[in-house]
């Protein structure tokens, strides 16, 4: 049987990842691995999570089964966090559900749209690469659309035409902030545009929010899809605690739905839970049961936003270092300073990242992808001149 199976390409940034660690060179920068490091290169866990985990260690007195809709608890007391902390039910129109990470949140959000009749859904390109992969196994068509303009900024005429000029079979899937990867977000300007946009369509939003925290600060960073949810009778929402909790091996997500009234939420959510049942039964518990944990104490509240503000602070800075060189080579890197989040792209060629990395030990996606945290005061000096040296 094994037989018919046609061998399939290995996954390219886990590649990156197996050359990096074989490379002997000690000055090597590692820009591809999509997660936070300090200056020092450590992607630590959070003193929040750690105070947490001991929490859940001195009082956690069983681990039986929770159910596929996961840490009930977790997914309430992220809700102020993502939708405001005033009515973060919206008039009890919004519920949710843990997932497995940000991708279980994807998953869920894609196959219950198509279950409610979804055939088709559009998104703007690049876009993180497993959207595409998620889309093609669960057989909606992709209809894409160019998310960024040559200037650096975002293509809102592109976005704009995918949601007016679809309709009821058709979803919009748009990242909530932080565009994973190009780093180039809406404006609060667009988000209007967009929202408008949405509430005068039959076109379904889902709105895939990986990295809240990371661009502005929580609030800053939601405010555009909070715009969205105020105009419109139904959306879903991706969410994920990877990032802005360190969480990353622990798959911390949730999935929420906005319906158009209370009474739709149990029909909505019977279809969800049965989806999630058969796809991974029930989410893992241990990380989204420390989120909660912090989330319900003031104190662990404050040191978790002021360790999120340490690392959005230093992105920041890298950011605007790198702007303020200028450019490297025919690459102008200002555009880089107005940017969000962890990711940015470089137009430059897959030859010229392979040369980066050949001759001068600089690690990125062919892409030109590259994550941010990766640089530091003592590194930056060497990527921006040997980004001059190939990219002439």
């Amino acid at each position: 049987m094994l037989d018919r199976l046609s061998p399939q390409a290995p996954d390219a940034l886990l590649a990156l990842i197996r050359l990096h660690a074989a490379d002997p060179r000690e000055d090597k920068i590692d820009l591809g691995v999509g997660v936070y490091r300090t200056e020092d290169g450590a992607t630590p866990v959070f003193a929040a999570i750690k105070a947490a985990e001991q929490v859940l260690l001195d009082t956690q007195e069983s681990k039986s089964y929770l159910g596929p809709e996961g840490d009930m608890g977790f997914v309430a007391a992220l809700m102020p966090y993502i939708f405001g902390a005033g009515d973060p039910t919206m008039g009890g129109r919004i519920q949710g559900m843990q997932t497995p990470g940000g991708t279980g949140a994807v998953r869920l959000a894609l196959a219950l749209a198509q279950k409610a009749g979804i055939t088709r859904v559009c998104m703007g390109v690049p876009s993180w690469p497993n959207h595409a992969q998620i889309l093609a196994d669960l057989g909606l068509e992709l209809v894409t659309f160019p998310h960024a303009r040559h200037d650096g900024t975002a293509d809102l005429d592109a976005v704009l035409d995918a949601i007016e000029q679809n309709g009821p079979d058709t979803a919009v899937l748009i990242h909530g902030c932080c565009h994973n990867p190009t780093g180039i977000d809406y404006t609060p300007d667009d988000w209007d545009m967009i929202a408008d946009g949405f509430a005068s369509s039959s076109t379904f939003p889902i709105i895939d929010t990986a990295y809240q925290g990371l661009g502005h600060g929580m609030e800053e960073d939601a405010a555009g899809m909070r715009k969205v949810l105020a105009k419109v009778p139904e959306a879903f929402i991706a969410y994920s605690c990877d990032k802005n909790f360190g969480q990353y091996r622990d798959r911390v997500g949730a999935f929420y739905v906005l319906a158009k009234d209370a009474g739709a939420l149990d029909t909505a959510f019977s279809n969800a839970n049965a989806l999630a049942r058969a796809a991974w039964s029930m989410p893992p518990d241990h990380g989204g049961a420390a989120v909660r944990i912090i989330l319900r104490d003031a104190t662990m509240t404050a040191q978790w936003l002021a360790e999120l503000d340490t690392m959005r602070a230093r992105m920041r800075q890298v950011r605007d270092a790198l702007a303020k060189a200028g450019s490297a080579g025919r690459v102008d890197l200002t555009p880089l300073g107005h940017q969000n989040g962890l990711f940015s792209m470089l137009p430059i060629t897959k030859e010229e990242v392979a040369t980066l990395r050949e001759q001068h030990g600089i690690y990125m996606a062919a892409s030109g992808r590259i994550n941010i945290a990766g640089l530091t005061p003592s590194n930056l000096p060497k990527f921006i001149a040997a980004l001059a040296a190939v990219a002439v």
